[in-house]
This record gives C-alpha cells, structure tokens and sequence, in this order.
C-alpha cells in the first residue's frame, strides 16, 4: 500500500505532485519522493519521512520540468525503513527511466536470479519495486529498434513484465524524452486511475492511486486504467493505451474498501464511502442475530475509517450513535508502525476517551477491521476505565487469519489474533463480551451491490485464496521466517543499543 502520482502538463508539475502526495500520504508514511523530466533530463528529490518533512523549498526549486511521478512509502514484507528503498528508482540504461511502484512482486528472489544470471542487470537495494524497473528495462532493451522508441515497443515491453512479474503492482514511469507510462498488473489488484485537464494550451494527465488526488488537483476523472492496461502519454501530451496481458481478471484489493482508501475516493466506479455504509448495515443484520439489542445503549466508532459503517449500523439498530474517542491527528496511524511495542504504546496517544459516553452504558465498538488485535485491546481497556458496564465489539471486515503478500503489512500468521482462534476466544483476547465479525460474503455484496458486474476480489487476507496463483505454503512459511529473523535482528540491535548507552551512562556518572 503506497501512494503513486504520474502527471504530464503544460506548466511545471513539482507543486502538483507534492500536493498531490500530502492528499495521499494516508497510503503510506514510510519516505516520500518526487521525480520530475526536463527534456532528457531528470531531477529527483526524495528521503524517509513525511512529505512535509522531506520536501523544502530549496527542493521544490531544484525539481523543474512539466511532467514526473511521485511516491509515498509504505513498508511492505521484507522491506525496510533504509532510506535508499525510498522511491522513484532510477536506471540509465538503455535508456533513462525512472519508476514508482504500488504493491508487492511474489517472484522477486526469482526475478533477482534471472537478472543477475540471464539479464546481466545489478540490483542495488531489497527492493521488488527496483527489480521491477529492471525488468522493464531489459524488455526495453530486448524489443527496441536499436536505440529509438516506438508505442509497439513500449506496449510489448509491459507485455514482458507482465509475463515474467508476479503479484501486485501499479506502475508509473518517465521515459527521457519520450513521456510518462503506466500499467497496473493482469489482475487490477492495486488500484490506478487517470484524470484530465482541459487547459488552454492542450490537455493535461494525471494518474494517481485514488481518484480524491484527480479531484483536489482539478483533473476531471476519466476511468480506472483497467488490469493489465498501459497508458502512455508522449511528450506532445497525446495519450495512447493498450492492453497488454492475455485474459486480464479485475480482481481489487477489497481490503482497500475496507480500510485503505479515503472513504471519499472511487475505486474500480465503486464509492468507498458507499461500500462502508452498506458493510455497516451487514453488519447491523449480523449484530442483531447475536447481541440482544435492548442490551446495547450505544454504537460507538474507533476513529476514523469506520465511521461510515458505525453510523449506518446504529441506524439500521436504533441505537443511539455517540463520538466517543477522540484522535490526535499528529500521531501516525498505528497499523502502519513497525513492532508490536510502537504500535502499543501509541494507541493512547492516538486516541483519548469522551468519558461521559462510556460511564454506566453498555457500549458497541465498530472498527474496521481486527488485524493483531493490540489496538482493539487497548480500546476495550479504555472504555472500561471510563466506566463502560459492557463492551461489546463489532469489526466490518471478516477475521483477518492469512498474510496479505500484494502490498500490506500483515505477513505472518502468528502476528494475526484470528490465526487459530474462535471468535469467543478472540473475544477473550481483547477483553470484550462478545465479539461479531462481519461474513466474507457480505463484505463482497457490500462492493458488488454498487457494481454488479464486479464478480472477483482479491480477499486472500481474510480467505487465504491468493488470486495470482503463485502463493504457496512453502513460500509464505518463507516470508514468516525472514520476517521473525529480521524481528529478531532488530531487538538483538535495539539491545545492544541499550547495553552500549548504559555504559556510556555509567562512565558518564563515575567521572561525574
């Protein structure tokens, strides 16, 4: 889950994209970095941090030309917080390209192998996102005419990513002195949309991970760039697309629904405010069925995604809908946070309590979903400390028990509450009287009733049915071991980090 921008205008677009990635920064918080085309020439900014703490004027000034792409980071398995997986990725041959990525490749170890032994390419970083920039390179540098670029060229080297690259992925691209392309995988499951500008000087581009970026921007939105779809746009401003993968099956992300976008985004012509709502009269049907309603006095949300549902959920109930935490909106969002212990100890930070609302009632908890469950823990406590008599909690997503290898943080199977538990035993981990998770067919109707014809979803966090069809036992037995090993590397660093500065402090304190 990251932020990706590509835009070719008639005036200079680094203001743009930076505005463009603080409306996206919610999909990732992570690094942040722009890339701009000048001619043949590229410029390119980027660090770890927030956009606003990346980006300075001086930065801003060093970053000309009318057209770039633009990315947000958002850690994903096996990456890292190193600032040189920050993108755009950049290579020069055989020609200057420059690439952001949403998603997570599956082959990557393969791919690697193949472009140290077959492509001769050098891989410089961890990242999938720069093994994928490779690749196209390569099938550049196999389809193109000697060193000139034509649309057939360019749409048969996508056709080669999407043969040889597995898993999720949304791409943008400059190409020096050629313009911007961008491709979403043959299955859709990251989302890319484009947008319009009519200007006086000609039409303007922009493609961006949410339509509310092509909103904000001023760019009227024109589809959803389709599974296995590459668009180019030249440098005359001219948009060309084709679609380049055999038997293409849009498949989104439904998690996106449910948590990652802004609800005020369209995904794939589906409102995701509008999705949300119906998962929360879903899920009042299901509450129903299992919590006497005469026993709940009050629906509150967990800020902020799940609002939506909680409100149409005490609608359809008849249950008074109360605010009754309040969040601290200069604490970043705690899924995001690498390490159990980070994640907790920000919650109450994040969050404070509206006492009077939980004093003596018996309370309904909506959230959106329950991943680790150390968040939802810490919620229950607080309403209890704030006199709650019960705390029931409802969660709008499925039980969350399969890693999600296409791009989000949930890699292991031991780090997910659901692995292996009852919903009563879920319960019991929490801290809650009960405990209703939404069924996994409702949470498809909720998406499908607003486009019928939208039969397919990438749902394999909450199923374990992965719809590349390349995710095997062995491979994510895999992911689980590098992840538990960098765990541990990190706590053994944390440690030795404490060993070192107690001894500075002792030796400080003797010759005190």
């Amino acid at each position: 889950m990251c932020g990706i921008l590509g835009v070719v205008a008639t005036t200079p677009v680094n203001q743009l994209l930076y505005d463009g990635l603080m409306v996206l920064q919610h999909r990732g918080q992570d690094a942040a970095g722009i890339a701009t085309g000048e001619g043949d020439a590229f410029h390119m900014h980027k660090g770890s941090g927030l956009v606003r703490d990346v980006f300075r004027t001086r930065n801003m000034r060093a970053l000309p030309g009318s057209m770039g792409i633009a990315h947000c980071r958002y850690p994903t398995a096996g990456s890292s917080s190193d600032s040189a997986e920050s993108q755009p990725f950049y290579v020069n041959s055989p020609f200057g390209l420059v690439l952001a990525h949403n998603g997570n490749l599956t082959n990557t170890e393969q791919l690697q192998e193949e472009m140290f032994r077959q492509d001769l390419r050098h891989i410089n970083t961890n990242s999938d996102s720069e093994v994928l920039l490779n690749v196209l390179a390569h099938e550049l540098q196999e389809t193109a005419k000697g060193f000139r670029l034509d649309l057939d060229t360019i749409f048969a080297a996508v056709a080669g990513v999407h043969r040889r690259c597995k898993g999720a992925y949304a791409v943008v691209m400059l190409i020096a002195g050629y313009g911007l392309l961008a491709f979403r995988d043959p299955f859709g499951i990251r989302p890319l949309v484009i947008g319009v500008n009519e200007t006086p000087n000609g039409n303007e581009y922009l493609l961006a991970s949410e339509s509310v970026a092509l909103d904000t921007l001023g760019f009227r939105v024109l589809r959803d760039v389709q599974p296995g779809e590459a668009i180019f746009v030249d440098m005359a401003r001219q948009m060309h697309h084709r679609q380049c993968a055999q038997n293409p099956v849009l498949s989104p992300c439904i998690f996106e629904y449910v948590y990652l976008a802004r609800p005020d985004s369209v995904i794939d012509g589906v409102s995701v405010y509008e999705t949300r709502l119906r998962m929360g009269e879903y899920l009042a049907d299901k509450v129903a069925k299992q919590i006497p309603v005469s026993e709940i006095d009050v629906v509150i949300p967990i800020p902020d995604s799940s609002r939506p549902s909680a409100m149409q959920l005490a609608q359809r109930l008849g249950i008074p809908y109360r605010e009754g935490y309040v969040k601290n909106r200069y604490i970043g969002r705690t899924f995001i946070m690498p390490g159990q212990s980070t994640r907790k100890n920000s919650v109450r930070q994040k969050l404070n309590t509206v006492a009077q609302e939980f004093k003596g009632k018996r309370v309904l908890l909506v959230d959106d979903s329950i991943v680790r469950g150390t968040t939802s823990r810490e919620i229950v406590d607080m309403a209890r400390a704030a006199g709650a008599l019960k705390v029931y909690f409802a969660s709008a997503a499925p039980p969350v028990r399969y890693p999600n290898v296409y791009g989000i943080d949930m890699p292991t199977r031991s780090e997910l509450i659901a692995t292996g538990r009852t919903d009563g035993e879920i319960a019991r981990e929490i801290g809650a009287d009960a405990l209703v998770y939404q069924d996994l067919a409702a949470l498809k109707a909720s998406v499908r009733d607003l486009k019928p014809s939208l039969s397919c979803f990438d749902s394999s966090c909450f199923d374990g049915q992965y719809v590349t069809g390349d995710v095997t036992p062995e491979y994510l037995d895999a992911i689980e071991q590098a992840r538990e090993g960098k765990i541990a590397s990190s706590k053994k660093e944390r440690g030795d980090a404490r060993q070192l500065q107690l001894k500075l402090n002792s030796v400080q304190s003797s010759h005190g």
